[in-house]
């Protein structure tokens, strides 16, 4: 038996969310779920969300499981708000307390608890997980990110910010404690996986302007992929990718991003005024001088 699988794009972010069901129990997960959030104006929405608690309550879904493949720099997660509306345990990568412990110390966050516990299930490579008849395995694939995973269920594989679309190559790996080597041999796990696994996407960004594409085949990953095919050696992929990072800019929502991802998108508490606040480091202050 093999899943049901939605998939919602959130254009503004260029990301992908799925839901996955069991047919027969009808118990469903939510995978990388993100809320709307304008940089300018600092205001959150629920659009998005709400076109996923739309389909779930259409389809007469229960939801078991809120997961993320990776704490996000580039979107605001919705799975603490989707737990509020539907229910479900938050399941994130074990490896997210070394982010949390990270980010705790750049946004100088002193009672912040970098232990993990503002998700409901942490997992580790070769773990898995019930969803109804079916059940999702674990595989680590750090490399983007320390805490990143993939998640297989049947022929299906959810594999976060690892490879994009062919046409797109594979994700940056410029962020605190990222390293491409590792990336690579995430891939190449990935790349052991049967053919004819279907591989899902976190992100498209279209390139060249053509439509949206959410998933391809293993195979044609390794004999298609601009940036790691099959056949690339592993010194040839981290050259290529490191020399593609340096002329990366920050995405442009990584800083409410990171700071409520690691929160498995809570808010932080309210000041006096019962107003909410993100902070902003500002770097290159010695140029005053």
């Amino acid at each position: 038996m093999q899943p049901v699988i939605k998939h919602f794009f959130h254009s503004a972010s260029f990301t992908l969310t799925y839901v996955v069901s069991c047919p027969e129990t009808k118990q469903c997960a939510i995978i990388d779920p993100a809320l709307d959030f304008d940089i300018f104006s600092s205001h959150i929405d629920t659009s998005f969300a709400q076109e996923i608690i739309g389909y779930v309550k259409k389809q007469s879904l229960e939801v078991k499981w809120i997961m993320e493949t990776h704490a996000h720099a580039d979107h605001v997660t919705a799975a603490s708000y989707l737990k509020k509306k539907l229910g479900g345990q938050l399941v994130c990568g074990r490896d997210v307390t070394s982010v949390q412990s990270t980010f705790k110390e750049l946004f100088n966050f002193p009672d912040f608890k970098d232990d993990g516990s503002q998700f409901d299930l942490l997992v580790r490579d070769g773990e898995s997980f019930d969803l109804g008849k079916l059940t999702f395995k674990v595989m680590s694939t750090p490399g983007h990110t320390p805490d990143s995973v993939t998640y297989v269920i049947g022929d299906h594989a959810f594999i976060g910010d690892t490879l994009f679309m062919p046409d797109s190559g594979s994700a940056r790996c410029d962020f605190p404690d990222g390293s491409a080597a590792l990336l690579y041999q995430s891939i190449q796990k990935i790349y052991q996986l049967d053919d004819n696994v279907k591989l899902y996407m976190c992100h498209d960004y279209q390139p060249n302007g053509r439509e949206v594409a959410y998933y391809c085949t293993v195979a044609q990953q390794k004999a298609e992929n601009i940036q790691i095919c099959s056949n690339i050696s592993e010194q040839a992929y981290i050259e290529k990718r490191e020399q593609r990072d340096g002329k990366l800019a920050v995405p442009r929502l990584i800083y409410p991003s990171l700071q409520l991802n690691i929160r498995a998108g809570q808010l932080p508490g309210p000041e006096s005024d019962n107003q909410y606040f993100l902070k902003t480091p500002i770097f290159g202050v010695e140029n005053l001088n």
